[in-house]
């Protein structure tokens, strides 16, 4: 696998891996993930991944903000084929950023030369919303618990977004204002504060 470059983003802990393709004129091949590579990577070196999930999303789905405790449960995500952008909302005790959220954008075409993930550790909900029809993949450092896990709400208006950017915030206000497809779910997923009230709240702890 051949990682680039990595770029720390916004909230403390998020951070994304930029890999290269090998193109000639068959087309390309490319190692997009390589467990030894990442474990060279400061962030990941305490983390197994358990488990692979595959995601076709239409344009103008919102998905999300969804996070897991029991087991503790760390994403990191790409874009195969469209155009998603990733959303990544702090939720953990004490942090200064708690309840901020950033925006990441993940556009990904075959002709590309490279190719990302975004990492989220515990402690974040974690969701994304879609510009053209999309095709994602992600790993997860555990496997999937329904009866631990939680969403709140992407319209959650408690939700800090000032550290996003803000033409992808312009974006996905003009879907969420115009006909989202949002499950039903996701729509009624809890605030934020609601969340902070939870007994499982503590689980996620911010750490130096």
């Amino acid at each position: 696998m051949k990682i680039f470059e990595r770029v720390d983003l916004a909230l403390d802990g998020l951070q994304v891996v930029k890999f290269a393709k090998f193109k000639d004129e068959r087309g390309y091949f490319c190692e997009s993930f390589k467990l030894s590579d990442f474990k060279t990577i400061d962030g990941f070196k305490d983390f197994e991944f358990m488990q692979s999930n595959e995601s076709y999303s239409k344009k103008n789905v919102i998905r999300g903000l969804h996070f897991q405790w029991n087991p503790r449960m760390g994403k990191l995500v790409r874009t195969i084929s469209g155009h998603m952008v990733d959303i990544a909302l702090d939720i953990r005790k004490d942090s200064p950023t708690f309840g901020k959220a950033i925006l990441y954008d993940m556009p990904q075409n075959i002709k590309d030369g490279e190719g990302q993930w975004i990492w989220l550790p515990p402690g974040f909900a974690h969701g994304n919303f879609f510009l053209e029809d999309t095709l994602i993949e992600y790993f997860c450092t555990g496997s999937y618990n329904p009866e631990c896990e939680r969403g709140i709400s992407a319209f959650s208006s408690d939700i800090d977004f000032s550290l996003a950017d803000k033409d992808l915030k312009n974006k996905f206000d003009e879907i969420k204002n115009k006909g989202a497809i949002v499950s039903y779910k996701d729509i009624n997923g809890i605030s934020l504060s609601a969340w902070k009230k939870d007994l499982n709240f503590p689980v996620f702890a911010y750490k130096n």
